[in-house]
């Protein structure tokens, strides 16, 4: 039986990881924070070991018996900008050192980075990794550094990682946003733009297909769906799955700035509503394309847009968060 470690095992996409793992018969430790909500574990024969990435010490007791190690605990949103490299950065890097004492088992370290990373595109076309990394947001370049952590242990250990685009579906947060918006019969609108998204489920697939690949090894991919959609495209389908419509609400630019510092500032917790998020959305073409993920792991992602949003709408109507 393989055994994975999971880090961020209690977020929207490692929840999602862990119970395919489990269904395709690993066995499952999670590192999780003495804080963390495990109710989104609650039914799966996964083991807990207590741990927090920003916290050396408490990764001393960690085993370092695992086949496959899935490093997804990272912050998207935070209101100081230090907490971003601490945990995307120094976290990743804490993690590789405590893992490093002994490696013999160990097939795949997998890292969970981000398009931000590397940035959007600078020519209106999807990028792949030939590109060079020109992250425009603090949140971006802290993933870049967890990206430079795993490649420093590459000569230690058997390295991957993944650069998805946006994810949205069941249980997440952030998109969530813009569907309550939506239901109440607006949506913010900054301008054409387009996008790279991919729908978790076929992530976790990605992720999988990733550490297990013998060719992935000291490699980085992009992930997404393989189309480009522009925020008309996705606006259409949150309305169609909701049977509802809205207007836009065009917000110029210095009311964006306006919204950010307010969040920032009332907000009792990190916001998407912030001016890290305000360094992305002023620029149009969030795009990647997966096509080395396709020809050398056999990446082929199943779920539409279409079915993808109606299937996360369902989802969140019957948690009753819409």
């Amino acid at each position: 039986m393989m055994k994975a470690l999971v880090t961020g095992a209690t977020g929207f996409i490692g929840s999602s990881l862990v119970k395919e793992l489990v269904k395709r018969g690993y066995e499952v430790t999670c590192l999780a924070r003495k804080t963390s909500n495990l109710q989104c574990l609650e039914g799966l024969d996964v083991s807990i070991v207590c741990g927090d990435c920003t916290d050396q010490d408490s990764l001393r007791q960690l085993p370092t018996h695992f086949n496959y190690v899935f490093h997804l605990a990272g912050l998207t949103k935070a209101k100081k900008k230090e907490d971003f490299f601490l945990t995307n950065g120094k976290g990743t890097e804490n993690l590789l050192n405590a893992l490093s004492a002994d490696t013999k088992a160990l097939k795949r370290f997998l890292y969970m980075s981000s398009l931000a990373a590397v940035g959007p595109s600078r020519d209106g076309l999807p990028i792949d990794e030939t590109a060079i990394p020109i992250p425009v947001s603090i949140y971006g370049k802290s993933k870049l550094e967890g990206e430079r952590a795993t490649l420093k242990y590459k000569e230690q250990m058997p390295v991957s990682i993944i650069r998805p685009p946006a994810v949205y579906g069941p249980r997440d947060r952030d998109f969530f946003l813009f569907f309550k918006m939506v239901r109440r019969g607006f949506y913010p609108y900054w301008g054409k733009c387009y996008y790279s998204l991919l729908y978790v489920d076929d992530l976790v697939q990605g992720l999988i297909a990733a550490a297990e690949s013998h060719e992935a090894e000291g490699r980085i991919y992009f992930l997404s769906d393989g189309r480009i959609y522009s925020n008309d495209d996705i606006v259409n389908e949150i309305m169609q799955a909701m049977d509802t419509r809205a207007v836009r609400l065009r917000i110029p630019s210095f009311a964006m700035k306006l919204l950010a510092a307010f969040g920032e500032k009332f907000a009792g917790s990190a916001t998407i509503i912030n001016s890290d998020k305000l360094r992305e959305i002023k620029h149009s073409h969030w795009t990647c394309s997966s096509k080395k993920a396709e020809n050398e792991l056999g990446f082929i992602p199943k779920v539409t847009l279409k079915e993808g949003i109606k299937w996360t709408v369902e989802w969140y109507k019957i948690q009753k968060w819409l």
